[in-house]
């Protein structure tokens, strides 16, 4: 079985940023997305498709997008049962994302910059001052190499 939803479009209002009871944060969002194709005279149709996102992907998005903010999400799409003020049976279609990118051009997306995203903490033996330093490359020369006698044990 499949279950795989790519779309991209504009955010058609805030990020709402929650978090359950037990301190995991969920984003919730709904995504403007225009049809492929139209028919002959009319307007191009727009689907405004609800998007929730978890954990790490939830506190991006909250941060970095905005109401009209281009967005590609992919992720799954899931179908959720549930029952309003009223005791009316409702269900409620979603993509819940995966992975999000930015899609728009600089001053869409706010014009972050990359000194405006924290890096992670150094691992341990950084932060202690015994760790090595990083290996350094050069380009090699032609005496660098072996030269292969025979191609017949390649896989291709």
């Amino acid at each position: 079985m499949l279950n795989v939803a790519i779309i991209m479009g504009r955010l058609t209002a805030e990020p709402e940023l929650k978090s359950t009871g037990s301190g995991i944060a969920v984003c919730t969002f709904r995504v403007a997305v225009d049809r492929r194709f139209k028919g002959q005279n009319e307007e191009r149709q727009t689907d405004f498709i609800n998007v929730v996102a978890w954990r790490q992907t939830a506190e991006f998005v909250s941060r970095y997008f905005r109401k009209g903010s281009m967005i590609a999400v992919q992720g799954a799409i899931q179908v959720r049962n549930y029952e309003d003020k009223n005791g009316n049976r409702r269900e409620a279609v979603e993509i819940v994302a995966d992975n999000v990118s930015f899609t728009g051009n600089k001053s869409e997306t706010g014009g972050y910059q990359r000194e405006d995203i924290p890096l992670p903490p150094a691992p341990p033996e950084q932060r202690r001052g015994d760790a090595q330093p990083a290996p350094a490359y050069s380009t090699a020369g032609a005496a660098d190499f072996d030269e292969i006698a025979g191609d017949d044990d390649l896989p291709f």
